[in-house]
């Protein structure tokens, strides 16, 4: 195990697999105590197995982010269990893929209470914890990160309701950096482009045809990791990742 986060403790929510999964190992690998949440319990216990084998700290919570309560209490449950919290990485997200038309409106508030209130739920909960983190730890500083997208910045067809909840994603964690700038709590947002995970597996016919190989979750959980060990008056407030062949208008 790393020692740039030793003695910090990251809460990483959507962790049951892809990004969350390879954020929660990397973070580990650079000595975080990780608290991985989901609601896939069984996929967390395997991977807080995982983490410990290989000498690290892991707690399995299972969780539904879009409840507000299970996150209040998932962030409560990590505190009394390690007195702390120094990381959050808002990372749960979802969409289904559709035309506006053609869908069931339903689905508009499934997405949205995940992607976006899920996400103000964490950061809510979590907040009180991470101003103390940076008040009182060695390290003088604490981060909120939220994953958000590409299309936080671009506009898909078929992909309306999930692409309205990253631009709005982007726009709370600005306002939200600007309140608690100066309290050393860093919120950063980065936005991935196209990565292999079962998050496609969604989209059916409105599945973006890729011109270039897709990121994989470790290149986004490497990037999270230098993120969160930058020198405490440094913060990355926004960042944008794409492969290298990537069209600049996919």
């Amino acid at each position: 195990m790393g020692a740039e986060l030793r003695g910090t403790v990251a809460f990483v929510t959507g962790a049951s697999s892809g990004i969350g999964e390879a954020t929660a190992v990397e973070l580990s690998r650079r000595g975080a105590a990780v608290v991985v949440v989901a609601r896939r319990l069984d996929r967390l216990q395997a991977l807080a197995e995982r983490i410990t084998r290989a000498g690290g700290t892991a707690l399995a919570i299972e969780a539904d982010v879009a409840e507000r309560e299970q996150v209040h209490e998932a962030i409560e449950r990590t505190v009394r269990a390690w007195g702390r919290l120094d990381i959050l990485i808002n990372n749960a997200g979802l969409n289904r893929p559709d035309l506006i038309e053609e869908a069931n409106a339903a689905d508009f508030d499934h997405v949205v209470r995940v992607n976006l209130l899920g996400s103000l739920y964490c950061a809510k909960a979590a907040l009180p914890h991470l101003l103390w983190a940076a008040e009182h730890s060695s390290r003088r500083v604490a981060d909120l990160v939220n994953v958000s997208s590409l299309s936080g910045r671009i506009h898909r067809v078929g992909s309306a309701v999930y692409t309205a909840t990253k631009h709005a994603v982007n726009a709370y964690s600005e306002c939200l950096r600007q309140e608690i700038a100066n309290r050393n709590v860093r919120v950063s947002v980065l936005e991935p482009a196209s990565v292999d995970t079962e998050f496609f597996a969604a989209f059916g016919q409105h599945k973006p045809n890729f011109t270039a190989p897709q990121l994989k979750p470790g290149d986004i959980a490497e990037t999270i990791g230098y993120m969160v060990t930058r020198p405490s008056h440094l913060a990355i407030s926004d960042l944008l990742v794409r492969p290298t062949t990537q069209g600049a208008s996919r």
